[in-house]
């Protein structure tokens, strides 16, 4: 059963929840596109499960309902596609989907990341090699909503992305997409040139071969080879990550190497070609990761700052580079 208890608002920014029976305020996060607003004062039903867990990302409460002023929403009177659905936040979205019987147009190239900490590196990278129009579809593996991501929020506003659609299970884009393919093959219709794809913040992991947030970046692949589109992967590199199998590059960039049915494009930053084991067909990328970290962009990873892991970084700096180049 859901972890869900009652608790009354007791800080707007941050928002904190205090719940009944307690004195201590606690994190909390409230997806405003789907519940409206939260003030001092509102009492709120929280789902405490991730808090109580001490979860790294997603420790925080989640508002489940707003009992005080979030049950007089109208819904939609045209909208008939579900997102969620079968679940209590089920709603009806629109979608930019190609209708049935119309001409497609040639897939855009797209660039598949196993994590959402990849994002911004790879579309500061394409932007400075000249990449104009490039788009962002967030898919399942990570958070579903989409305006939980401030990375996307400031790169939309830095004109480094040019939309933001949430395919699939994720919701709450600019656009709606039911389907990660059908996501990808409008992505000509919206203007955009190419595509970097993947999950919201706050992957699954697990110290499984497959069972992880990582796998989505496959799924994003396939969509893309099924297109004819080039498919290209961002490389999670690293010497700083405590766990042994992510440093170097990690099994979950590998399970997907290992798993793609058709030709996948590597780009590996040329400085650490090292990290990549013998027989993997890798394109070299000169990257700037001084520029990145002065971008004012984000430059930590679990913890570790940008000089602590320099490869992380390089990773997505070297894929987005290629993607400007391909796109």
């Amino acid at each position: 059963m859901l972890k869900l208890r009652r608790g009354t608002v007791t800080s707007e920014d941050p928002l904190e929840v205090t719940l009944e029976g307690s004195d201590r305020p606690r994190r909390a996060w409230v997806d405003e596109s789907m519940l409206g607003p939260c003030r001092t004062g509102d009492e709120v039903v929280v789902n405490v499960e991730a808090l109580d867990l001490g979860l790294g990302s997603g420790g925080f409460d989640v508002v489940h309902v707003n009992l005080t002023r979030g049950l007089d929403a109208e819904g939609s009177e045209t909208e008939h596609v579900m997102k969620l659905n079968y679940t209590s936040l089920q709603h009806p979205v629109g979608t930019i989907e190609r209708p049935a019987g119309t001409e497609r147009r040639p897939a855009v190239p797209v660039l598949a990341i196993g994590l959402h900490g990849h994002l911004a590196p790879a579309a500061w990278a394409a932007a400075e090699a000249g990449a104009k129009d490039i788009g962002y579809i967030q898919t399942g593996g990570g958070a579903l909503p989409g305006p939980l991501s401030r990375d996307v929020k400031e790169l939309l506003d830095r004109g480094l992305l040019a939309g933001h659609v949430t395919a699939g299970p994720a919701y709450g884009g600019a656009h709606e997409a039911i389907t990660l393919v059908g996501a990808i093959d409008a992505a000509a219709s919206l203007g955009w040139s190419g595509v970097i794809a993947g999950p919201g913040p706050g992957i699954l992991g697990s110290g499984t071969a497959f069972g992880h947030g990582g796998m989505a970046a496959l799924d994003v692949l396939h969509a893309a080879l099924s297109l004819g589109a080039t498919a290209l992967l961002s490389p999670r590199l690293s010497e700083g990550d405590p766990r042994p199998r992510h440093r170097g590059l990690s099994h979950h960039t590998r399970a997907v190497l290992d798993l793609a049915l058709g030709p996948v494009v590597l780009p590996v930053p040329d400085q650490y070609l090292d990290l990549i084991p013998e027989g993997q067909d890798v394109v070299p990328v000169p990257v700037d990761l001084d520029g990145y970290g002065a971008s004012g962009l984000p430059r930590r990873t679990m913890g570790r700052d940008l000089e602590e892991d320099r490869p992380f970084f390089a990773g997505p700096l070297a894929a987005g580079r290629h993607l400007a180049r391909v796109a």
